[in-house]
């Protein structure tokens, strides 16, 4: 890692040149032999939606970056095809067999699930390659389930001690949404609360504990939950998910645990758990960012100083699809239909031999591809595109002047764009650069 204005320097000289633009990588013209290197390691800290990577020095956070993942939508588009598919078995039309043997193999994770982990093993696999990454501290869990079922697991010093707090408070705070389960209040301090009084013979189990806000803990005090409410619907939903566990964090736990068997094939590794996270990150009043919980990872994140202010967000936008047709809402090919001028009814197109048109894929065009950025220069003012699916019949004007932004859609001789949401063509290649060839990802900088 080398400071900004240095690079400048080595790039003003040409001793080095840009190898990479997201993140951002220089390569020196001239081999150095015998080099005298540093050692960094990499922070992960894995999530469901975003995953928050950092690189530290000694105690100095040097990079950080934000990974959001797109497991979401490929649950989504799975889902929508197999009803397309049942939906063709049903009708008895031409279409795909059922499997016949269900059972799953050892270690299979669900495609979505399987994203997160390939996802995250790219960027280990680019920053090992870039930098010279000594040692891999992952936060596996987010929490102990056998600590917090049975505290003497690790000894009484474990039990005894501060991290012990963390966790059951770090789990209890997931699992109730942040407020108090009886008011709805948010944003308040929270108080860990017995829902059977320790009195009445309630014991300190995990499936016992929620979340009060001190005015309803206090008014509650030794009363038994179905004497403090009278709301019996209320009352029977705590009770519900007071005995449910956190699904949502029994499945990141299942893929932390993928991700963690894959990254010691290419370095060493170091777990730790999320209550020593938080533990870290409140203790030196650090601000909640997925790029921070990554940095606070660890015994080496107990003491950290932050010199990047903008973590790098990168998003997974995917390569597109393979489908060879399009379809509407209920698996059928998507037609080419017009409006009739005298009826206002809309008709159906037909080819020369009487067959309806359908909706075919996008071409693929050789000077540019979806996801590639772009910096060009637009002459004079042009005007956006309408939308009219989507009911956008406003057309903005956008000034010329230079821009640089993500290609949406090309187009025979240029390419589409957005800037500032609207949709722009801009219909030539020349005085056009890219900046970033595609690779399956979308780069900018968070706002400070």
């Amino acid at each position: 890692m080398v400071h900004p204005a240095r690079a400048r320097k080595l790039l003003t000289q040409e001793k080095a040149a840009v190898l990479r633009t997201y993140p951002f990588v220089l390569i020196l013209k001239k081999q150095v032999f015998n080099p005298t290197l540093k050692e960094y390691f990499l922070k992960i800290d894995p999530g469901s939606k975003w995953t928050g990577f950092a690189i530290q020095c000694g105690s100095d956070i040097v990079f950080r970056m934000e990974l959001q993942h797109r497991g979401m939508q490929i649950r989504s588009d799975l889902l929508t095809r197999a009803g397309f598919r049942r939906g063709r078995r049903s009708r008895n039309l031409r279409h795909r067999k059922k499997r016949f043997n269900k059972r799953k193999r050892l270690g299979w994770l669900a495609p979505s699930l399987m994203h997160r982990v390939l996802t995250v093993k790219t960027w280990i696999k680019r920053f090992c390659k870039f930098c010279p990454i000594v040692v891999i501290e992952i936060e596996q869990v987010k929490f102990d389930m056998q600590k917090l079922a049975n505290s003497l697991i690790s000894g009484i010093e474990y039990q005894q001690g501060e991290l012990m707090g963390y966790e059951i408070r770090e789990y209890l705070l997931e699992k109730w949404g942040r407020e108090c389960v009886y008011c709805g209040v948010k944003d308040v301090q929270l108080e860990i609360e017995h829902i059977t009084p320790k009195s009445k013979g309630g014991s300190d189990r995990i499936s016992n504990l929620t979340l009060a806000c001190h005015n309803c803990n206090q008014r509650k005090g030794d009363m038994n939950i179905s004497d403090f409410l009278d709301d019996r619907q209320k009352l029977s939903k705590i009770l519900n998910q007071a005995k449910s566990p956190l699904r949502d964090a029994a499945a990141v736990n299942s893929t932390r645990e993928a991700i963690s068997n894959m990254a010691s094939k290419y370095n060493n590794v170091k777990n730790w758990t999320g209550g020593r996270t938080k533990m870290n990150r409140v203790k030196q009043n650090l601000s909640k960012a997925h790029s921070i919980d990554a940095a606070c990872v660890g015994e080496s994140g107990s003491n950290i100083k932050i010199l990047t202010y903008q973590p790098l967000i990168v998003i997974s936008k995917g390569h597109g699809n393979r489908q060879s047709r399009k379809t509407n809402e209920r698996g059928f090919p998507a037609l080419i239909t017009e409006t009739c001028q005298k009826t206002g009814k809309e008709i159906v197109k037909k080819n020369p031999d009487g067959t309806v048109k359908t909706i075919a894929p996008k071409k693929k065009y050789t000077h540019i591809h979806t996801g590639d950025i772009v910096r060009f220069k637009l002459d004079k003012p042009c005007m956006t595109k309408g939308n009219k699916k989507k009911g956008i019949e406003k057309k903005v004007r956008v000034p010329c002047g230079s821009y640089t932004a993500r290609v949406k859609t090309p187009t025979p001789k240029g390419f589409e764009v957005l800037i500032n949401n609207e949709r722009v063509n801009v219909s030539t290649m020349r005085n056009v650069s890219f900046a970033y060839r595609a690779d399956g990802y979308d780069y900018k900088f968070a706002h400070v």
